[in-house]
Order: structure tokens, then sequence, then C-alpha cells
């Protein structure tokens, strides 16, 4: 396994992406005593570090925040978990995933089964230009940019501030949007259902904390780590598909495996950083192959080098992910606004 995570490289485009597939197959069996285990070491610190930070409000209402906020980090966690069961990957029982996956979902304020189905579509059509809009983050191509009228640029700009991506975002995401079923809310009942009970839990959650603690312990407590996760959350996914060397095409051009391999990043995190974001940042192997648990990913960069050493990047290197904002289909590159106006005027 390559030790220079700054060298980066594309996995080799002479051997077709599904050629991996079988490959990739001996590793989807979860097992059953490590998935109860990461769940138990992830909820347990979760319940624990919030009960100190409402502890610590008698001391410091400051201490209750920074807690708070760290414990954004086993949210996170426990958010991969609930992704994992979206694929099936997390047990081999069907109804396992589905019930757990559900009851992470109130933690994380984020309606599973709507999750479940948005996401397949995010996995089905990733790298497809002419699908985009569902579970992606918005991109326009170069030519489309410049097609806008100034006001709709500037609103497009605006968005990719930033400000707007990694802070008002994610809390408009996570507290607003997630509270009904966007982009599937003629797609039948089973979203709406998922979406109002999950409503349900929380408001019910939120009812009895202000009850038994007050306002002051729901905003010190439990909103900074909700906050915290959505936001390092929506980082994350950003810099999955957002660099520069990234992979979009034409419906026409498009192949499912290639977009998966070519146009996901791997992301090389600290150890700590790595348990806490559940090997998410593995995401090339993630995409050609969902059905891996979290916990069997580092066996597959301990068994191949080629996909160990694909789609590198650094989290130095990941920064400037923030500053690429525009597809370009001549150069295939994902360009900032101000290279693209160097190169096009």
């Amino acid at each position: 396994m390559p030790t220079n995570p700054t060298e980066t490289a594309q996995a080799d485009p002479a051997i077709p992406a599904r050629n991996w597939i079988r490959t990739l197959a001996r590793y989807r069996e979860p097992i059953l005593w490590r998935s109860i285990m990461e769940l138990a070491i992830s909820l347990a610190p979760l319940v624990a570090i919030w009960a100190l930070a409402w502890w610590a409000m008698s001391l410091s209402p400051l201490l209750s925040v920074l807690l708070a906020a760290i414990n954004g980090g086993f949210l996170v966690r426990l958010f991969v978990i609930q992704h994992d069961c979206g694929h099936g990957a997390y047990f081999a029982n069907r109804h396992a995933n589905e019930w757990v996956g559900r009851g992470l979902g109130v933690l994380t304020l984020t309606p599973y089964d709507v999750w479940r189905r948005t996401h397949s579509i995010h996995h089905a059509s990733h790298g497809n230009l002419d699908k985009r809009g569902l579970g992606d983050v918005h991109t326009l191509t170069v030519a489309e940019y410049r097609a806008r009228p100034w006001h709709r640029r500037m609103l497009y700009r605006l968005y990719r501030n930033p400000l707007v991506l990694f802070g008002l975002g994610p809390t408009y995401l996570f507290l607003v949007q997630n509270r009904v079923p966007l982009g599937l809310m003629r797609a039948g009942w089973r979203y709406w259902l998922s979406a109002m009970t999950t409503n349900a839990a929380l408001v019910a959650a939120t009812a009895l904390i202000v009850w038994l603690g007050g306002w002051g312990v729901l905003f010190a407590v439990f909103v900074p780590t909700v906050l915290v996760a959505a936001s390092a959350g929506v980082w994350l996914f950003y810099v999955q598909h957002q660099f520069e060397d990234t992979m979009w095409d034409r419906d026409h051009d498009w192949q499912l495996h290639e977009a998966a391999l070519h146009g996901s990043s791997h992301y090389v995190m600290p150890g700590l950083l790595r348990w806490f974001t559940a090997n998410i940042g593995v995401h090339h192997i993630h995409h050609l192959y969902s059905r891996i648990p979290f916990y069997r990913l580092p066996e597959v960069l301990r068994d191949h080098h080629d996909l160990a050493n694909a789609q590198q990047m650094t989290i130095r290197e990941s920064l400037a992910c923030a500053r690429r904002h525009l597809w370009d289909e001549e150069t295939r590159q994902l360009l900032s606004f101000r290279r693209s106006r160097a190169m096009y005027g």
C-alpha cells in the first residue's frame, strides 16, 4: 500500500472499471459481530457526551457547546452507518438494515426512506451531465454558466460560496429541507410517511428535551452537534466528487462504472479522522461497489494497490476543491470562476 498520499494518480484507464466488480464482490459480506460493535462504539459515546454536556451546563454553557461540537464527529460516523444500511451493506438481513437506518435517521435528522431513494439516484446517475439535479451538489458547465443572464450567474456564485455551501447550506438542508420529501413529493406515500414519522419523532424528542432542561439545553447541547456534523458531512460529500480531474459526460458517452471509479475521490485522512468518517473517504471504491461495509474497505486498499493509489487527495489538497465551480467539457476539468474567465473571457 502506498505510503506517500501526496502522489496522486488515476486508476489505470486501460482497465475497464467494470472489471473490478467480481473482485470487489469478495468483500461484500457484512460481519454481524463487527456491525453490532461498530454501531455500539459510535452510539454509546454520542449519548454519553450529550449527557456530559447537559451536566456541564451548570458549570459553563460554553463547555457544553464545545463538548456538543466535538460530538459532531460521532454523529457523522452514525450517518455513515445509516448510509451503509441504505445500501443494504451493513447487515445481511434487509429488515435489520431498514430499521436501524430509520432509527439513526431520527438522530441525523434525515428521513431514511427519502434519503435512501435520492441517494440511490445519485449513485445511478453521478457524472451524467444530462441527469443532474437530485442527490448532487448543483454543478454547471462553463457553457451553461456563460449562457445565463447576469442575475442567475450571481445566484450560482452565491450558492457555490463556501460560507453558503458549507455553512448556511447544511443548516438549511438538515433542519428545513429534510422535513419534506423534496424531489419525491409525488412519488408515493412511502416517502411522505418517512418524512412525517421522522418529523414526529424529532418533535417529541425536542419537546422532551425542552421540558426536562429548557431551551438552553436544546441549543447548547444538541443543536451544535447537528450543525457541526451537517457541515462536515456536506464537505465530505463535496470533495468526494468536486475535484479537478473528476469525470462528467453526456448521456451518450456516460458509463456507470467508469463514472463511479474515476469520478470519485480517495480522501486520504489521518487515522482518527478515518475512524470518525467511517472510511467514507474511500469513495471511489464505495461508488464502484456500494455493498461493501465501510469497515471492510481497508481490506480492499490493502489487497489492491491500483485502487489504493487511485484518485488520492490529502486534506491540504482538498482545500482547493472549494475553489472549483464549473465543469469544462473541452478540457474535462472542474475550473474555478477565475480560470474559466481567463480561458473564455
